[in-house]
């Protein structure tokens, strides 16, 4: 798939299916999607980090919860409780990516001088900062029962299950509206991490992967790199957050723990490091397998309800990407991208190879 216009045909019929799903999708499956989606903009976001430029970060969550907050926070208004400054929801939205920036930058100078385990210790810590502040933060956050998620408003059109709305005779509630939201976050999302990793800024990241010494030694402007794409994957990861507190449309300090930034790791590493698909594609395993197992758990063997005695949904769900990591590492160390480009490369000698049938023969220009 070299042909640029075949990689466009590709891209706009993906589109083209993503827009047309919430119209067949039952409410399960579109939420299960909502996640989905809503992690890939983070993952793509910490494969940028990670994957592309390495440096380790286990502090993901931190971000997201930045976006999620940021945004109840910013659209919210204040009242006895809990403070708010009651702006437009689509500016608070934009808002929330900022902060998650801003957090980001602030972050990026300590990022700059620490290497491989040890900004991911560091990193680690934001979460632990983070959890504290959000359960004691009270007036902000909620506190340990969190705070309700007012709904995304544009030009007068809510993310909401009110007013109603019904097209091609399909009823459109929040989650349908949402997953075009979600589909017209991805989409640039995407588009924007494959320009910067395919085009020069993406060959400087990798130069610095690779060998930072050498990257400095050809002019590479290392710290203001390392700043920059730290800054732009904690904004991805605020799009993330803000996405997933409208889907939940509750936000708990629960969520944004240290499991969710192991989960992001995962995500990348099954996926393929380095690569937005392989983003897209490590996202959609891990999200979606713990929903498969809650829905379907009953029918397969050693997993039962949480508190029952056996394993759970989400722990067998850990289990099995747990073990899809070992696998990619020892196996496929180019992760779910990386083998689907290997099969494609494959299939392309074999038909380059092959001999011509005599149609093909009589069809070939003298």
């Amino acid at each position: 798939m070299s042909d640029p216009r075949i990689r466009l045909a590709a891209a706009a019929a993906s589109t083209l299916v993503l827009l047309v799903l919430p119209f067949y999708l039952d409410a399960f499956w579109l939420q299960t999607g909502l996640f989905a989606m809503s992690a890939a903009i983070g993952a793509i976001g910490l494969n940028l980090l990670t994957g592309a430029t390495g440096q380790l970060s286990m502090g993901h969550a931190f971000f997201l919860a930045v976006g999620a907050y940021g945004y109840v926070y910013l659209a919210s208004g204040s009242g006895p409780r809990l403070a708010g400054l009651g702006l437009p929801t689509p500016l608070a939205f934009l808002g929330a990516i900022v902060l998650a920036g801003v957090a980001g930058g602030l972050f990026s100078p300590i990022a700059g001088r620490l290497r491989g385990t040890y900004l991911g210790i560091a990193s680690l810590a934001l979460i632990f900062i983070g959890q504290h502040l959000l359960f004691n933060a009270e007036s902000v956050t909620g506190g340990f029962n969190g705070r309700d998620v007012p709904p995304l408003e544009i030009a007068g059109f809510r993310f909401d299950d009110a007013p109603e709305l019904v097209v091609f005779a399909v009823p459109l509630g929040a989650l349908e509206r949402l997953w075009f939201l979600a589909v017209a976050l991805l989409v640039p999302a995407v588009w924007i991490a494959r320009g910067i990793l395919r085009g020069r800024p993406g060959r400087a990241l990798n130069t610095i992967r690779d060998h930072e010494v050498a990257a400095a030694v050809m002019g590479v402007p290392v710290a203001r790199y390392q700043a920059g794409v730290f800054v732009l994957s904690s904004m991805y990861a605020g799009a993330a957050g803000a996405l997933l507190a409208l889907a939940f449309r509750r936000t708990v300090p629960d969520y944004f723990g240290m499991f969710l930034s192991l989960d992001y790791l995962a995500m990348i590493v099954i996926g393929g490091l380095g690569t937005a698909a392989g983003a897209v594609a490590g996202a959609v395993f891990v999200s979606v397998l713990p929903q498969l197992l809650t829905r379907y758990g009953d029918d397969l063997p050693l997993v039962a309800a949480p508190g029952s005695g056996g394993v759970s949904p989400a722990e067998a769900a850990r289990i099995l990407y747990g073990a899809a990591v070992v696998a990619v590492v020892l196996f496929l160390p180019g992760g779910l991208a990386g083998t689907w480009t290997r099969l494609r490369t494959a299939a392309s000698r074999r038909r380059a190879s092959r001999p011509l049938t005599r149609f093909e023969q009589e069809e070939q220009p003298i």
